[in-house]
């Protein structure tokens, strides 16, 4: 074997990269041939040249001083420096490599796609042309490497200009395992090493009743490395060109985006329900902005934005620009602060309803201040801190909801449509959900607390909070017979006119807990009784002050030992009040864990808060209404991290009827993964809930091996006996494919008693390439309204 110096081969070696010529070059081989006469200089024999990081490796390798040109051959292999791989019989090469040719090439990166073509032409030192190539980003299959990739993309040029770092196809076949799918007489694509490149993206297509076939070409425009733009028109059958653009900049301290969309609709009847019933979508230009931000102050402080302003309130799932799911667009504006014992949340708040039975004039218009401090100090040895709420609104119009199906459009055996329709609405027959006019509260809550284990290992926890609530509330008009008409008991119609307002809610007590704790050869158990007892006097002003944010009250064990078990600030809990509960828990060896929870609220002395309801009757019929509440109960078992079972049920104080009832499973058994909720409720008619909500809902997820995945959900009402959502999926995913189809049927979007929309959603990937999709909708997207959920 011998070896040789740089200056007998040159001082480059390879061509896709600029190498340093100071650098030494070693040369291995069985022997070296040196031809004076003829100028050449070869090495034959497992040839390996080392130079700058790179290796070139040949059965002869020749470099020709009269031409100028370096030949390699028989198992051609070069390792670059920046880890590309080519393989080829042969080789011929310029000294300085700009020029030259390689026949039989694979080209092999770093991540992971991969060239071949039977010649490789170079030209002045960045271009070089594949004949009759091949270009793919998956790997060659293990069992067989000559088995055709999943996808691979033949042309009978591909044009690699590294200076533009783009690849360009002529007279391109899209091949699936060896097969032909699609042709293209040229195509383009950003060289694999690139992450962002002007230029067209993968198209979209998508298909409705009332926009026809659309398709979307989306372009891409690179324009620095902070910022870029994406334009995408999209033609539709029906309604014309439809354009979108979005544009997105990257700051020092954040980044921002700003997206819009318009159209100059050809066919607005295609909006028409009937003559005298049109769609929101029954107009000439309709369109959409959108924007969303987020900028760091400091370490500490960071404000932002999401806001979005259409023409119509459906308008954005028409065009298919937002997920079926979505039934209201929020738009915020925030500024948020984060210490290491403190909290600030300051921001405004639009809502803006996507459904055709959405009314914008009954959602109110919010902005909100939430701070929260523990201070560092013990005070007393115990926790001490506040909290500060400043919530102001507006609304245009009173928002009411039918609480009796003989006053729902449905008639007096109808299905109630969940709004009233009297055109005098009173109390006791209509909710109010929503006032008119402003209203403005500041709410204080001040704390403080200390566990003390005493030598028993009983817990007592002393406790002291001080709320004050001061409000300032303006109801517009609101109809007579609301006010003064007919009420049920327990009933304070909220009143039109101007009221300022000042509540304060001091309470002390103490929460005792005393576990028992047993330790057995089988595992262990803990039992413990927990009790509560909380003073303090009654809530005041109930009906003056408007019930926003407290609207959600569902009495079970999450909330059984709150102070306050209301779920907003415009309630507060009032009356002396005692919880009491027993949990057990016991982890047995090789059963897993069980766990229980028994139990009930008592009313002690003073006005019991949830007997007396505000405009929508929050705390009536919840449970907690009595001086004795409901029992409560939850039991748990999860015999392994794969499985979990949790029950939670509320039976009446009187007669243990069942009045609600929750049952949840989750389970992953090897590749399989299932969900499974289950909810019945009963009847709350002074809630707006007419009749008996009964359904279960399933998720379920199936690996079928590495690559195959099938999901698929079901939610079915029981209560009417009738699906309510469906939904069927398949989706591959591999190291260079990827693909999602989904079939979906859902009857809750458009309301009781309508039609579903059914929608078929394809997407597929191709790595390096892009992903391109295409989703059709049967059913009127139009026609989406709200309905209650049954899960609530």
């Amino acid at each position: 074997m011998t070896t040789g110096a740089a200056s007998a081969f040159g001082g480059t070696m390879l061509p896709n990269h600029q190498l340093d010529p100071n650098q030494k070059m070693l040369v291995t081989a069985d022997q070296m041939e040196y031809d004076t006469q003829a100028e050449t200089v070869a090495a034959v024999g497992n040839v390996q040249i080392y130079y700058d990081g790179s290796t070139l490796e040949a059965d002869r390798v020749e470099l020709d001083r009269k031409a100028n040109v370096l030949r390699a051959s028989g198992h051609v292999r070069m390792k670059e420096k920046d880890g590309k791989i080519v393989t080829a019989d042969n080789l011929e090469l310029t000294q300085d490599f700009k020029q030259g040719f390689i026949n039989s090439l694979r080209l092999d990166t770093p991540d992971k796609t991969h060239f071949a073509a039977a010649r490789a032409d170079r030209t002045e030192g960045n271009v070089t042309v594949l004949q009759n190539g091949v270009y793919t980003a998956c790997e060659p299959c293990r069992e067989d490497p000559t088995r055709p990739p999943l996808w691979q993309i033949r042309a009978k040029k591909i044009i690699h200009n590294q200076d533009e770092r783009m690849i360009y196809y002529e007279h391109a076949t899209l091949e699936f395992f060896g097969l032909p799918m699609a042709y293209f007489p040229y195509m383009s694509s950003p060289d694999p090493t690139v992450k962002r490149k002007t230029g067209f993206l993968a198209p979209d297509f998508f298909t409705s009743s009332q926009i026809g076939y659309a398709v979307g070409i989306p372009f891409f425009w690179n324009i620095a490395p902070d910022r870029d733009m994406t334009i995408t028109p999209a033609y539709t059958s029906k309604q014309g060109l439809l354009m979108q653009g979005e544009w997105r900049q990257r700051l020092i301290n954040g980044s921002y985006a700003i997206r819009a969309a318009g159209i100059m609709q050809e066919d607005k009847e295609a909006f028409m329900n009937n003559a005298s019933d049109p769609l929101p979508g029954y107009r000439d230009n309709r369109g959409a902005i959108q924007t969303t931000g987020n900028f760091a102050i400091n370490q500490f402080w960071s404000f932002g934005w999401d806001g979005t302003l259409a023409s119509d309130r459906t308008f954005l799932r028409d065009y298919d620009l937002i997920g079926d799911s979505v039934t209201t667009k929020i738009s915020t504006a925030y500024l948020t602060g984060q210490g290491d014992r403190s909290f600030f949340d300051l921001r405004g708040l639009y809502f803006l309803g996507l459904s055709v039975t959405d009314n914008q004039d009954t959602i109110p218009i919010v902005g909100t201040l939430n701070y929260s401090k523990v201070f560092d100090k013990p005070l007393w040895g115990g926790e001490s801190g506040f909290k500060v709420n400043l919530t102001s609104m507006t609304r245009d119009e009173a928002a009411f909801l039918g609480t009796s199906s003989l006053w729902s459009s449905g008639g007096a055996t109808g299905v109630p449509t969940g709004s009233c329709t009297l055109a005098n609405p009173n109390a006791a027959q209509c909710l109010l959900r929503g006032a008119p006019g402003d209203y403005t509260r500041l709410s204080g809550d001040l704390y403080w607390k200390k566990t003390i284990t005493d030598s028993w290992g009983q817990m007592w926890t002393p406790f002291v909070t001080a709320r004050v609530d001061v409000a300032s509330v303006n109801v517009g008009a609101l109809p007579y017979n609301y006010m003064y008409g007919p009420t049920l008991p327990g009933q304070n119609p909220l009143q039109s006119g101007s009221e300022d307002l000042i509540r304060a809610m001091p309470a002390v007590g103490v929460d005792y807990r005393y576990p028992f704790i047993s330790m057995e050869s089988w595992g262990t158990q803990t039992i413990e009784p927990r009790a509560q007892i909380i003073i303090r006097p009654n809530e005041t002003d109930i009906g003056s002050f408007p019930n926003e944010d407290a609207q959600s009250l569902v009495f079970d064990d999450t909330n059984l030992f709150e102070i306050n078990k209301y779920s907003g600030y415009d309630r507060v809990e009032g009356g002396s009040r005692a919880n009491v509960g027993l949990t057990y828990t016991a982890n047995v060896n090789g059963f897993g864990t069980l766990s229980a929870l028994v139990g009930q609220s008592y009313n002690l002395f003073g006005k019991n808060s949830f007997a007396y309801g505000d405009m929508a009757n929050t705390g009536l019929e919840s449970g907690l209404e009595t001086n004795a509440s409901d029992y409560i109960a939850r039991v748990s078992y999860s015999p392994t991290s794969n499985l979990e079972l949790i029950s939670r049920f509320r039976f009446d104080n009187v007669d243990w009827s069942l009045q609600r009832l929750e049952l949840q499973g989750r389970v992953a058994v090897d590749k399989l993964s299932v969900s499974v909720t289950y909810g019945r409720y009963e009847a709350q008619p002074l809630l707006g809930y007419y009749n008996l909500r009964e359904g279960v809902y399933t998720t379920a997820s199936y690996k079928l091996n590495d690559f195959w995945t099938l999901n698929g959900g079901v939610r079915y009402d029981i209560a009417q006996s009738e699906m309510d959502y469906t939904l069927l999926g398949v989706g591959y995913k591999d190291d260079c494919f990827t693909l999602n189809f989904n079939y979906i049927q859902d009857y809750s979007i458009n309301g009781p008693n309508s039609s579903p929309v059914t929608k078929l959603m394809l997407r597929i990937g191709l790595r390096t390439l892009g992903e391109s999709g295409i989703s059709t909708s049967m059913g009127s997207g139009s026609g989406s309204g709200s309905s209650n959920s049954l899960f609530q």
